[in-house]
């Protein structure tokens, strides 16, 4: 299967949950859609959580990540297609949680975790071309969320003292 469709999105929770709610159904740019989404999806999200139960979701949101990425993987013939953005979603939720407040920081913060993401810099793109797996899939965005808040923290050093 190349481009899934709405069908394959609610043939299975790990398929919805993979495609970050539909948003990975995007015609272009799904892992930017996928970000995206998780952007938008976090303000509803956060309230709920202290600051480590957020950790926390977002410690089981990984593991469950690498369990629905490999099913949807394996039922579209590719562990890391283009349409599956949970890998997205929940390291860019990581990021939010650490950037400093303001739509500013966020914008700052979507932008280089996109930047990151598709440059994928060592070790993310070790990881991406030899962990070819769910857990491997969530890991090299995990590392492009790292980078992501080294970049905001050298920025907010030089801009704010």
């Amino acid at each position: 299967m190349n481009r899934p469709d709405s069908r394959f999105l609610f043939a299975h929770p790990a398929h919805f949950i993979a495609l970050g709610f539909g948003s990975g159904l995007a015609p272009a740019a799904p892992g930017t859609a996928g970000t995206l989404a998780a952007w938008l999806l976090f303000p509803f999200i956060r309230p709920h959580f202290s600051a480590f139960g957020f950790l926390l979701f977002l410690a089981a949101a990984f593991v469950l990540g690498a369990f629905v990425i490999a099913r949807a993987g394996r039922a579209l013939g590719e562990v890391d297609h283009g349409a599956i953005v949970w890998d997205e979603m929940v390291p860019f939720w990581l990021v939010l949680l650490m950037t400093p407040d303001g739509w500013l920081w966020q914008l700052a913060a979507f932008i280089w975790f996109r930047f990151f993401d598709i440059v994928k810099p060592q070790p993310a793109r070790w990881i991406d071309s030899h962990v070819k797996t769910g857990f491997g899939v969530m890991l090299d965005d995990l590392v492009a969320a790292g980078y992501t808040l080294l970049a905001l923290a050298l920025f907010k050093a030089i801009f704010n003292g």
